[in-house]
């Protein structure tokens, strides 16, 4: 088999098993509710297969860079959360979710031109949640309709997230480990939702999922620098490893509080 025919193959073997994570996670975002949507909309299931595969080609170095690049990308994704939950309410797909994807690019933008430390990736999400996390608050109670899955639903995010590892994938020998970690972190996962559920369930339904988010976001923001200093520390597998488990139990604590909470508030 040729070297160029390799390649090819193994980037649609990439491509399939991202797509498959991607497209299970929000089948189950879409029969679970906004709450155990937005759990699970927040775990790793487009930039995890991302990293997986970077680290296939890379070594640890370029692995720890690339999670120094994520993390100020992360508070990115929440603004850009606050900005399509905002304009949901009122306006329609075209105008929330294309908005809310420009202030993520222009954002992500402003983030490459500078050289991040773990310090200051920590303050920038620690700023960003502190913003939005309030704010996101008033949003999250809205009752989640019944989602008629159509035909194109499917192929739609399968070929979304399989595109976003494409382009890591093929990119990331030149681009090197800090543009690979930005483009890892676009939103695959909440823009498929917006373009998929605001057009049958409306804004504010959909924008509950996003504003639930919020504080799983915040974990996965920790779960990209737990991510950096593990993988410094003993290598990729273990590294991701690590913040994989760290992002599912920091939801998982999530849920178990929401359901106290829950209990405690009924009669």
């Amino acid at each position: 088999m040729s070297l160029d025919l390799h390649f090819i193959l193994f980037l649609l073997l990439r491509m399939a098993i991202a797509a498959a994570f991607v497209v299970s996670a929000s089948i189950i975002t879409e029969r679970a509710g906004p709450v155990i949507g937005a759990l699970v909309a927040t775990l790793p299931v487009s930039a995890g297969p991302s990293y997986v595969f970077l680290a296939i080609d890379h070594d640890a170095a370029f692995i720890a860079q690339g999670a120094l690049a994520s993390l100020p990308v992360n508070a990115a994704t929440i603004f850009m959360c606050l900005t399509y939950v905002v304009l949901s309410q009122r306006h329609n797909l075209v105008v929330s979710c294309g908005s809310a994807v420009a202030v993520w690019i222009v954002l992500a933008s402003i983030i490459r031109r500078f050289d991040w430390s773990l310090a200051a990736g920590l303050a920038a999400n620690l700023i960003a949640f502190g913003i939005c996390i309030p704010l996101l608050a008033g949003y999250r109670h809205v009752k989640m309709p019944l989602v008629t899955r159509r035909w194109y639903d499917v192929p739609m995010r399968a070929l979304l997230v399989a595109t976003l590892v494409a382009i890591v994938v093929s990119t990331s020998g030149w681009v090197g480990p800090r543009i690979s970690g930005i483009i890892a972190l676009f939103p695959v996962v909440f823009t498929s939702m917006m373009v998929i559920l605001h057009p049958r369930i409306g804004g504010p339904p959909t924008a509950a999922v996003l504003a639930n988010s919020a504080w799983g976001l915040l974990g996965f923001g920790m779960a990209i620098a737990i991510m950096h200093i593990a993988v410094a520390q003993f290598g990729s597998a273990t590294g991701l490893s690590v913040a994989l488990a760290s992002c599912v139990l920091w939801n998982l604590t999530l849920w178990q509080r929401g359901r106290v909470m829950r209990k405690a508030r009924s009669p």
